[in-house]
């Protein structure tokens, strides 16, 4: 049951909306250099240390009063009692009834958590067993190939959440590969992304993990027959099971394929596919990095868990992240978001929050089955610095559209190269400050006067370089991108997603809207296989598949 305190009601009707509304109205006009003018003491209450972490939200369209009306909100909407019926494990994915509880998986052993009668962390803690255990035979020989040799190369075949979130973690934390290891993610059906791998590979030292909760996901089981078609013609069929584990629930379907049993890992239906890598779903990344830095990327998430639970609303990272983008973008209308790394090993982590966030909160049903009449979700995107700097900043900078973008790096290098993390380094701080300040027309007409400019040529250039300045940012700086760090940091966006969805009044956790497109595929499938195109598809699509059939033929 939904605790009483919660509410699910439309946000905009509420008390604390209509002020926020109100309070827009006032500070729009407002720019940011007037705002740090204003509040000489602004950094003091829009900056703090948390762990390893130092957030600044300084550079956004906030005041105090700002912040005392979302903690209104917050307190309106109930959401100190829906964080509670998350971590108790209480059924808040509701349209598929279930909980939600990729916390649980790592939550201390020690810590009960019942769902439906049961205490599910001996669960937990037997399949993480289980993942150390064969991690460490593969790592110390014990677990060869069929002509015994050392496996050295693991190939991660999922899609979604089976793929981003292990192949993000795994790219981030490659300073702590085990030596000799090698880690492939394959996701795409087209066969150019599995083709050109497995033609480099050698079968005698390759693992495949196939991740699928069903085993029946029509991309992934395509990659796993390919894969295993692809091994028999060097091995035999009795091999398969030395050379393919799975993480899935449906034991029956992984038996067929011919994985031994023992070698299926397993997690449940109170984890989601995008918040599953901290589950069996990691064994790729408990394989590439080791245990015991799997346990610290578990401890980091663990410790941002308590934090969002524990800590007062105007300290509490998730919670003031997530209403720094409900405050973009439904007052001030941008759609968009951009996650800018300063780190090369996080180039997949806007990928991965694309899912995350997008996958959760783009709804335009509430949870009363009403059409929504706000603008819910956020388009998420990025590039690590200093590539974007090069190539969409302009846009950021001198654009039409306000981007609210969030900056994040690491103060330690995982390399000895300090001129190159110096000037990483230096242009991640410069960005901000210029994204705030921007450049006016007197300061440009002074730079260019010193180059001797004539002042027709001045005149003629001078509204070329101005840039507006006012372009808002928050920016998260660790000490290092350490196993408990990432932790922290995907947890934190974990958070920060469920509490922007509770404030919109949607299910984050169902993604039925992905659903429709494979069932339409499969029917076009049966088509293309027999040649037999429906007339139930409209004439677009009838056509579309004609010419593909013609090329095909052809």
């Amino acid at each position: 049951m939904q605790p009483s305190s919660i509410n699910n009601y439309d946000p905009t009707q509420t008390k604390s909306w209509k002020e926020l509304d109100q309070h827009f109205n006032e500070i729009k006009d407002q720019s940011l250099i007037d705002l740090f003018k204003e509040e000489p003491n602004r950094l003091s209450h829009l900056s703090f240390d948390e762990g390893n972490f130092y957030f600044d939200f300084s550079k956004n369209h906030l005041t105090k009063k700002t912040l005392s009306l979302f903690a209104s909100l917050a307190n309106e909407m109930g959401l100190s009692e829906a964080k509670k019926a998350l971590f108790q494990g209480q059924k808040i994915n509701k349209t598929e009834d279930r909980a939600v509880l990729h916390t649980a998986l790592r939550n201390p052993a020690d810590k009960p958590i019942i769902v439906e009668g049961e205490n599910i962390m001996p669960l937990v803690s037997e399949e993480l067993r289980k993942m150390k255990d064969f991690s460490i035979k593969l790592h110390q020989g014990k677990h060869l190939g069929y002509t015994s040799k050392k496996i050295l190369n693991i190939v991660n075949i999922g899609i979604g959440g089976s793929d981003l979130g292990p192949n993000m973690v795994c790219e981030a934390l490659k300073p702590y590969w085990i030596k000799g290891m090698n880690t492939y993610f394959i996701s795409n059906v087209d066969a150019s992304h599995i083709d050109p791998l497995l033609q480099k590979l050698d079968p005698a030292t390759t693992l495949f993990i196939i991740a699928s909760k069903t085993f029946t996901t029509q991309e992934t089981m395509t990659n796993a027959r390919t894969a295993r078609n692809w091994f028999i013609e060097h091995a035999s069929v009795q091999d398969v099971k030395k050379h393919f584990v799975a993480v899935s629930t449906n034991e029956e379907k992984v038996r067929e394929f011919g994985i031994d049993l023992q070698n299926m890992f397993k997690f449940w239906d109170w984890v989601g596919g995008r918040y599953s890598l901290w589950s069996s779903i990691g064994l790729s990344i408990v394989c590439t990095v080791g245990y015991d830095n799997f346990s610290k990327l578990l401890k980091g998430a663990q410790e941002m868990d308590d934090h969002f639970m524990q800590a007062p609303f105007e300290m509490n990272a998730p919670t003031l992240m997530a209403f720094i983008g409900v405050w973009y973008n439904n007052f001030f209308k941008t759609q968009t978001q951009a996650i800018l790394p300063y780190d090369q090993r996080l180039a997949y982590f806007s990928k991965y929050l694309q899912q995350a966030d997008m996958e959760s909160n783009g709804k335009s049903t509430d949870r009363k089955g009403h059409q929504v009449k706000y603008e819910t979700g956020q388009i998420i995107w990025g590039e690590p610095g200093t590539n974007g700097q090069h190539a969409f900043y302009q846009l950021i900078h001198q654009g039409t559209k306000m981007i609210p973008c969030d900056f994040i790096a690491a103060a330690l290098p995982a390399h000895d190269k300090i001129d190159h993390h110096d000037k990483l380094m230096a242009n991640f701080i410069a960005q901000t400050e210029a994204l705030m300040k921007g450049k006016d027309a007197s300061s440009v007409k002074s730079e260019l006067e010193q180059q001797g400019m004539s002042p027709e040529e001045i005149t003629a250039l001078l509204p070329f370089k101005v840039f507006d300045g006012n372009r808002p940012t928050s920016t998260l700086l660790m000490g290092k991108l350490s196993p408990e760090n990432l932790g922290g940091l995907i947890a934190l966006y974990e958070h920060k997603i469920f509490v922007q969805g509770f404030i919109w009044n949607v299910f984050s956790f169902d993604q039925w809207g992905v659903e429709l497109g494979k069932q339409l595929a499969s029917n076009i499938l049966s088509e293309i296989k027999t040649g037999d195109v429906h007339e139930s598809h409209d004439s677009s699509t009838q056509k579309m598949i004609r010419k593909y059939l013609s090329h095909k033929g052809s």
